[in-house]
Formats: C-alpha cells, structure tokens, sequence
C-alpha cells in the first residue's frame, strides 16, 4: 500500500504536499455523499489539515462529505453516543478508542479491522497492527487511528557536553543515568527538569513502569497486596530526589519554570510527552507564534531519547504511548452497497501515510518504519524525533488514565511528602489504593 511509518513526528510543521492516492474514482453520476463526523473543528490545531484532505478526497473520487465535525469535549462523547442509540449514526466516526465507544461496539454498530480486511485486504496495512487499541468489548480492533502520543526523555546535548556525559541510546541503564546525574549535578547544572510539587506525573509514571514485570498490564489497578511495583516505584522517584538530580526548587516550583531550566541550558534531561516537541521548538523562536522566527542552532542542541530503564521488565525502548482516538466506519455505511467502497475510500486516504505526515503536528504516530526525514518541511527535533520512534519496541497505556480522583492524591500529589521522607511510599501508595477501593465499591 503506501509507505509505512513507525513514527512520524511533526510539531508545528504546515505546507506538507498531500500525494494520497485513492482507490475509488467516481463520475458526477455515481457520487456518493457520506455523512462524517470528527473532532476535528473549532480550535483543534488540525481543524486546517482536515478540512484540506476532505477537499482532496472530494476532488480525487467526486464523492462528498456531509461533515458534522465539533469540538471534542464530553458534550462531544454523549451526543455521539446518543446518535447511535436513536440509528442517527454517521457513516464515518473519528472517535475515542476506550471506553467511550463500548456502547456502541457492544451494540454491533461499527465494523471491525477484521471483517473490513476480508473484503479489502490492504485496508490499515500502513499500520502495526499489535499497536492498534483493541476494545475492551470483545478484544477485537475498530478504529484506524492517525495521531498518538509517546512520553520519552529530551535531552539539552549543550550541557550533556559540556559534562562530559554521552547522549543515552536505547541501551541506557538506570545505574548509568544515576552515574550521569552525579556528574551532571557536580558540573553545577540540574540534571532533570521537574516540578515534583506541581507535575509529577511522568515520574510517577515511569518509576511504576520500570518496577514491573509484566508491562502489558501497567494500565491496570494491581491488588492492593500486589503493589511491590508502586512502592519501588515511589523509592526511586525519592532516591532521585535524595541524589539531588532534581533542581533545588523542584518542590515549589511550576512545570513552566522547570521547562525553562531545560531550554536555557541550566538543565541536561525533561521527561515530557511527543507533544513537548512542539513547544521546544517554540521556546527557540523569537516569536513562538511565528515558526519562521525558529533558531534552528539554538534547536539543534536538542534531541529525544529514552527513559533508563531497571532492566526487571520493561526494556528501555517500551514506552508509555499508543493512540487515543480513530477512525470507525460503521455498520450503517458497511451495509450500504452505494457507501460501503467509499467509506473504506475515504478512512484510507486520510490514514495515508501523506495525510498523517500533515497531522501529525503535535503527536507522534507509532506506526511501522520510519520515513525518510524530509528537512525541508522539518526541523532537526523532528527528524530526530523519527529516528527515536523507529527504535520503539512497544507502547502501553497510562496508568494514571485509570487512577483518577482522591486516591490519586496520596502518591500523586503527595510526591513532597514522599521523596521528603515526611510519609513512607509504603504508606502513600496503601492509602491510595484504600481510597481507590472505596470509590470502586460506591460505584457498585
């Protein structure tokens, strides 16, 4: 089908040449009309790249699209999920791939990867099926997605020189980054970028991942008996904190301030999202706004690693990552000879590889091989962002996402208190899981 990509990374970036082929070609006489309904409307920064590859998928096929896109928020979710309950559905769905779309999944009224593939074999063969989010409904696989997200380590490689310390590869050790902060902190910069008292979320994040020994079930809530992982967990982020790899201010400071520490060389690591891509960019613009005002050398001192890992069993190139939303095509359409080539048309050309280069302005897609980075429509953190992306191994969901509320608050915000030896992780972490077992039993 068209090139395949692991993970195509472009923050910021306008002006990408959409090329995607198309399948279906219809005459004036044979046009069809879909009715689609996306996210992608209002402020949603690729409200502009959508509405472009609507126009291409229109122009190319002579079909139409009746779009009903609106901005994603929870009124969004529940009149999506009514049209459904009242046979009003689209024939097209950009939609939430968790549990937002149970209902509807259960219902039988959106088509599976599957059965779509048993008529159209190449359909989504631009994608890594294993990294494709599979419904909680029945395991099996609905929406193609184009735009995800990766948490990851950036780097500031100016101050990485300046002490002597190597940038980290996909083989970084926990030892060699506690080695490397030593040092970092020694030539009197702050080796990590981080407001443990306001965002601490990418720590306590990753300090869980990388004490489990089974990954594939990071995103559940273990037994409050079996949370060995989450207390290690929190050791290590306190540990951290007692080696004076944070900045002294970590406590009190904001994410912004922290951020700014890393930008203007006083800080070597920022763990961050793909996202931070765009903002990175940003803080080496003399008007954020305006990428022509980029620096590209101050840029250049910036690249994208992984987080070290403890090697119990999640490798260092196992992220927290994955997608969040897709394309569904719904049973609807699928039962409609006149719309069903169409549909399948339509999801296909806005999943290309071109059209996901165009979307992929704030998040990185983990799909199959890397592009070749085309420098003329990216700066150096992109290009280095799909290098990164090319060496993932595995994404898993984030823990956080299923932890929501107060019994997040022990652990969570309770970080200070942690790492400052004011409550033991032992007890932070059963007082989190006690408050998350009593909601859990209100709820029943």
């Amino acid at each position: 089908m068209r090139k395949k990509l692991v993970a195509a990374l472009l923050c910021g970036v306008m002006g990408v040449t959409l090329v995607a082929g198309s399948a279906v070609t219809a005459s004036a006489a044979d046009s069809v009309e879909l009715n689609v309904v996306t996210t992608f409307a209002g402020e949603d920064s690729n409200a502009k790249n959508y509405q472009e590859g609507l126009e291409g998928w229109q122009e190319a096929t002579g079909n139409t699209v009746n779009d009903n896109s609106a901005t994603s928020d929870e009124t969004f979710k529940t009149t999506v999920v009514s049209d459904f309950e009242m046979d009003a559905e689209p024939d097209v769905l950009f939609f939430f791939t968790g549990a937002d779309a149970n209902s509807f999944i259960d219902a039988g009224k959106v088509v599976s990867i599957e059965d779509i593939r048993a008529e159209y074999p190449d359909y989504a063969s631009n994608m890594d099926d294993a990294k494709i989010p599979t419904s909680m409904v029945d395991g099996k696989a609905y929406a193609v997605p184009t735009n995800g997200y990766w948490e990851a380590m950036f780097a500031n490689t100016k101050v990485l020189d300046d002490c002597g310390v190597a940038m980290p590869d996909e083989n970084y050790t926990w030892d060699q980054f506690m080695a490397d902060c030593e040092t970092i902190k020694e030539k009197g910069y702050s080796p990590v970028a981080a407001a443990l008292g306001n965002i601490p979320h990418y720590w306590w994040e990753y300090s869980i991942f990388n004490n489990e020994t089974d990954i594939s079930k990071h995103p559940e809530i273990p037994a409050a008996d079996a949370a060995d992982a989450w207390v290690s967990g929190m050791e290590d982020v306190k540990a951290m904190y007692e080696a004076g790899c944070f900045p002294e201010n970590t406590l009190s400071a904001t994410d912004d301030e922290t951020f700014q520490l890393f930008t203007q060389d006083k800080a070597a690591f920022l763990l961050d999202g793909s996202w931070k891509v765009g903002g990175i960019a940003g803080a080496c613009q003399s008007d954020p706004d305006d990428p022509e005002t980029l620096d590209t050398e101050a840029l250049d001192k910036f690249d994208v690693t992984f987080v070290p890992s403890k090697g119990v069993g999640r490798k260092t190139t196992d992220l927290i990552g994955g997608f969040s939303m897709g394309y569904y095509i719904t049973k609807k359409a699928w039962d409609d000879p006149e719309k069903r080539d169409a549909a399948v048309d339509f999801v296909e050309y806005m999943t290309s590889d071109d059209m996901i280069l165009k979307f992929a302005q704030h998040s990185a897609n983990p799909l199959k091989d890397a592009p070749e980075a085309d420098t003329s429509v990216m700066n150096s953190l992109q290009v280095k962002a799909i290098d990164f992306g090319s060496k993932v191994t595995s994404y898993t969901g984030a823990v956080q996402d299923n932890f929501q509320g107060e019994c997040r608050v022990p652990t969570f915000d309770g970080m200070p208190s942690i790492v400052t030896g004011e409550v033991s992780a032992a007890d932070a972490v059963a007082q989190g899981f006690e408050i998350y077992a009593e909601t859990q039993d209100a709820a029943e």
